[in-house]
């Protein structure tokens, strides 16, 4: 899918007809065809493949060529299948357009259009542009971080409920719950990286004339530091919800453990008793006693109850 907006009456608006590319201040490309790679070719844009955009060396990622910067970080997002999911997103900025180019759905290009002409760096000119999307960008990922420390909130309340020790299959819930919001915190916390970096490459590819966007981009670096601290402190809530669930868990199997450990016990005085009696040797001593049954039955009831009264007083009951 190709996006194009270009600038009418201060805000960006998406052109909707035969595009226009020429007079586009920017193009999204989502998952591009071959079609629209070319269409963007021709512009003199050299576009990357998915390929060469997942590629981890940093010399791959951030470099300039024919007059344009190229700058790759890896944000969340969702794929086709509405999986949560992390991808390379690529931007082209040179002096006419910023050219943005990824293969999986991100939020932040979604509802940046509508209001980038309200950011501080406007939307009037492609670095602006990148500085505001950049802007939405880092927003989002405050959101996530918030939201995970909401969902950690809400686990650490069924965590540490009396009741839950007592639910083994909603602490396996519980930790799953747990585990996806790790997993979704690495994919922030890599996003705030790549993008950092990708910044930090900004800031030394820009002239002096761009002291007001530098200065923005500075501040952004100031709020993902931040949102950094704040993703180390999200890490250690996560590891100890999973040590603490973890620690439920095998509480609660050592109960189980316990209790057939109880109950076996309890049936070792009767099973000596029966096992005697029901020795076959031709002469037994009281094989002939006339209540030697009854007098069997109560030594086996008589010795189950003195074990569980002994297991009652040790409190292993």
């Amino acid at each position: 899918m190709l996006k194009s907006y270009q600038l009418a009456e201060g805000q960006l608006s998406r052109i909707t007809e035969t595009p226009d590319l020429e007079n586009a201040l920017w193009i999204d490309l989502v998952v591009p065809t071959e079609a629209e790679v070319a269409q963007v070719t021709a512009l003199g844009v050299d576009v990357p493949t998915l390929q060469d955009m997942e590629e981890i060396e940093i010399s791959n990622r951030l470099y300039r060529t024919a007059g344009s910067d190229f700058m790759t970080a890896v944000i969340p997002g969702h794929s086709g299948s509405q999986q949560a999911t992390s991808g390379p997103v690529t931007f082209i900025l040179s002096a006419k357009r910023l050219v943005t180019v990824r293969h999986h759905a991100a939020r932040p290009f979604e509802t940046y259009p509508t209001r980038a002409h309200l950011g501080a760096a406007g939307c009037a000119a492609p670095a602006s542009i990148f500085v505001g999307l950049v802007e939405e960008i880092v927003s989002r990922q405050a959101d996530l971080l918030e939201n995970l420390g909401k969902s950690l909130d809400d686990v650490a309340a069924q965590v540490f409920n009396a009741n839950t020790a007592q639910a083994p299959e909603a602490l396996q819930s519980l930790l799953k719950k747990v585990g996806r919001d790790g997993e979704l915190l690495g994919r922030i916390r890599l996003g705030l990286m790549t993008l950092g970096r990708a910044l930090g490459y900004f800031i030394q590819s820009r002239s002096d004339k761009d002291k007001a966007l530098i200065k923005l981009i500075e501040n952004e670096r100031h709020d993902m530091h931040a949102l950094e601290v704040h993703a180390d402190a999200l890490s250690a809530r996560i590891g100890l919800a999973s040590d603490t669930i973890l620690g439920l868990i095998n509480l609660s199997q050592n109960n189980t453990v316990r209790t057939l450990s109880v109950v076996a016990a309890l049936f070792l005085p009767p099973t000596l008793i029966a096992s005697i009696f029901g020795m076959n040797f031709h002469y037994m001593p009281v094989l002939d006693y006339h209540y030697g049954y009854y007098a069997a039955l109560g030594g086996i009831g008589l010795s189950s109850l003195v074990t569980w009264l002994f297991f009652k007083w040790k409190k292993w009951l």
